[in-house]
């Protein structure tokens, strides 16, 4: 009997419905190609739904979504909101009440692909972001006194526990080691690496010059986890350096893990080395529950209903999402076809593909 696979969706805002129709798209015809199918439920929740109903989620969101093998998520974000009730009230949450505490987003330039990089092309960005995605100072620890005043005060506190940290830098070596093989080391690795049985490099991003508490425990169970992961390579960078790196040097990463907010950040300035946020995927994850896998880029309003925004992000989440479905094979085949089909494309900005978001959508279900 083939496998089956309950998906719960959120289109939500603006150009989101539009790309996540894409996306199922491709799904169904990964499923009917390597063997499986899909029951999708459709859940409103958005900037829509709240202005309607004055609701950012419904008390029991998170136990319902629980029920799902994953969701797949559009965009949020709504021009006529307020900034931070969308984000707070339904993309936060759903990572702390779903205990997604991983944060995974590849960094992949496709063919065809312009890089704002010179002289960098894919065989130089191809590495993986891990951000913890439930702790640090994005938890809302703090508060303000005499707020409105000149003498107004405002803390916003960055807090770890070694439990966050420890299995957010364990499923790191797990992504590190899953992504090479010995038959296929990592090609930034040297000769003496190799010779040594390293077959992946993992990096920690932080700060251990100023922020010393915090990053002086990362630091400490980074190189205590990698005791268990002798064959990952192990490197360190201060936020500041791996942001020039990025841009000098971004062959020199394989797999990056750090903390929320400089996760946040430095996934961001990614997206734009890749070539726009028409083709940054990502997933919160839950190793142990239910993960989400969405397009990095936002709802971009303008665009709505316009057949003209880049669907291939959202795309792209959706192969990740079978990837964590167990389904690597259709994985692997839907990340083939998006990069066969970028050679297709005279652009990845909305309204300059040279085909509409449903006839991108199509080449790549074609591909598959």
């Amino acid at each position: 009997m083939s496998k089956h696979y309950r998906i719960a969706v959120i289109p939500g805002d603006g150009t989101g419905p539009e790309v996540i129709a894409e996306g199922i798209k491709v799904l169904k015809k990964a499923g009917e190609k390597f063997g499986f199918s899909f029951d999708f439920t459709t859940f409103p929740w958005g900037g829509a739904h709240y202005l309607a109903t004055g609701e950012t989620l419904p008390a029991d969101a998170a136990e319902t979504l629980k029920k799902f093998d994953a969701v797949y998520l559009g965009a949020i974000g709504d021009p006529k909101v307020k900034p931070g009730i969308l984000e707070k009230g339904i993309l936060l949450k759903l990572r702390f009440d779903l205990d997604q505490y991983i944060n995974l987003r590849p960094v992949k330039l496709y063919p065809n692909v312009e890089t704002p990089l010179a002289n960098k092309g894919p065989e130089d960005i191809d590495y993986v972001v891990v951000r913890e995605n439930t702790g640090g100072i994005y938890t809302g620890i703090g508060g303000v006194s005499q707020q409105g005043t000149k003498n107004e005060v405002a803390i916003q506190s960055m807090v770890y526990s070694y439990a966050q940290v420890e299995r957010c830098i364990r499923f790191a070596f797990e992504q590190a080691k899953k992504r090479h093989s010995k038959e296929a080391p990592w090609r930034g690795l040297s000769a003496e690496d190799i010779a040594a049985g390293k077959i992946a490099q993992l990096t920690l991003c932080g700060k251990t010059n100023v922020l010393t508490y915090v990053f002086g425990l990362w630091e400490r169970v980074f190189y205590e986890v990698a005791k268990d992961y002798p064959e990952v390579k192990t490197a360190y960078c201060h936020v500041d350096a791996t942001t020039m790196w990025m841009v000098k040097n971004p062959e020199w990463f394989d797999v990056i893990v750090t903390c929320n907010i400089f996760g946040d950040i430095i996934t961001d300035l990614a997206a734009m080395t890749q070539g726009g946020m028409g083709t940054a995927a990502g997933g919160n994850i839950n190793p142990e529950g239910v993960s989400m896998f969405e397009p990095i880029g936002g709802s971009a309003p303008k665009y709505t209903g316009k057949g003209v925004i880049n669907p291939l992000a959202a795309i792209g989440a959706a192969g990740m999402m079978l990837d964590f479905l167990g389904e690597a094979d259709a994985a692997a085949a839907v990340d083939g076809a998006i990069a066969k089909v970028t050679t297709r494309m005279d652009s990845m900005a909305a309204g300059k593909m040279g085909h509409s978001t449903s006839e991108v959508g199509d080449l790549v279900a074609g591909l598959i």
